[in-house]
């Protein structure tokens, strides 16, 4: 079992058994803070702080028995003791934040964490109704106010669904545009039809340009700088003039949107083509926006 999992099935053997589950993701929030490297991270969503990673975790558990779930909660189900089995700066951890939030309500803890983590109530349908004026104008302070056009360009490896996510936010993204040849992922929440719901959630629209990507069987073997740039010169001699058209939507795209993001997979936009295919827009007639790399 993964170990972030032995969390959640600690947490609420801690709260005996069960909790509601806006409670399990503001405790599991709350936890995670005080972690030096999260075993969750969390996105802005419609009551604060959510870990989409979590709910998947959750949604496995409840598939294999451990835990059962309701229309409100969570229940552990497995008899079996896992708060011994974490390692014991992270049940320390468990136990401060059983100690300080167990008779906090769904609601209190939305307020707690709307007041000293108001990033992640810039998507609250709630924060109204639970914050002070004051305390409103600190969420507002976090929302993206950027309006010039930019042309970003975004990669996943190495990181998670939520951060990924975040990078988006925090940069005013509206559009995300998948340049993968082949958009499926081993790695949780990148395969196309769920990157594209969960940017969807978060009012980021989300459109895939097959025809802009390597092709899988190109990208064998690559291994060093060199083997890249020999990928990278094949694609700007025989993708990237074929493909104009393509391009040029993505520059309407831009003009009407302002910000959007061209996505792959390498976390270094030197080892990917999205970096290549920016250029080769940026020199389509009308072009006259930043390129950024996030």
């Amino acid at each position: 079992m993964f170990y972030r999992r032995k969390i959640i099935l600690a947490l609420l053997e801690l709260f005996n058994g069960e909790l509601e589950k806006i409670r399990l993701q503001k405790l599991l929030f709350l936890f995670c803070q005080q972690q030096e490297k999260a075993d969750y991270d969390f996105i802005p969503y419609k009551y604060g702080c959510y870990s989409y990673s979590a709910n998947a975790d959750l949604t496995t558990m409840v598939a294999k028995g451990l835990l059962a779930e309701t229309g409100t909660s969570f229940l552990k189900s497995d008899k079996k003791g896992y708060a011994k089995l974490l390692k014991p700066d992270d049940l320390s951890k468990l136990k401060n934040v059983k100690s300080l939030y167990e008779k906090m309500n769904s609601n209190a803890l939305m307020k707690h964490t709307y007041r000293n983590f108001p990033y992640w109530a810039i998507n609250s349908v709630k924060a109204e109704s639970l914050l002070t004026p004051k305390e409103l104008e600190a969420v507002n302070h976090h929302k993206a106010t950027c309006d010039n056009i930019v042309l970003f360009t975004i990669g996943y490896e190495g990181g998670s669904l939520e951060n990924y996510l975040n990078r988006l936010i925090k940069n005013g993204v509206r559009v995300l545009v998948d340049v993968r040849n082949n958009p499926l992922s081993m790695k949780f929440g990148f395969s196309k039809s769920q990157l594209k719901r969960y940017c969807e959630s978060l009012g980021i629209d989300y459109i895939h340009f097959p025809e802009v990507g390597i092709v899988s069987d190109k990208r064998q073997e690559l291994n060093t700088q060199n083997d890249y740039e020999r990928l990278f010169a094949d694609y700007r001699k025989n993708n990237l003039p074929k493909t104009i058209a393509t391009q040029q939507s993505i520059l309407n795209i831009l003009k009407m949107h302002r910000r959007i993001a061209l996505t792959c997979f390498e976390a270094s936009h030197c080892q990917c083509h999205r970096s290549h295919l920016a250029h080769s827009i940026s020199q389509l007639p009308g072009f006259a926006y930043e390129i950024k790399h996030i």
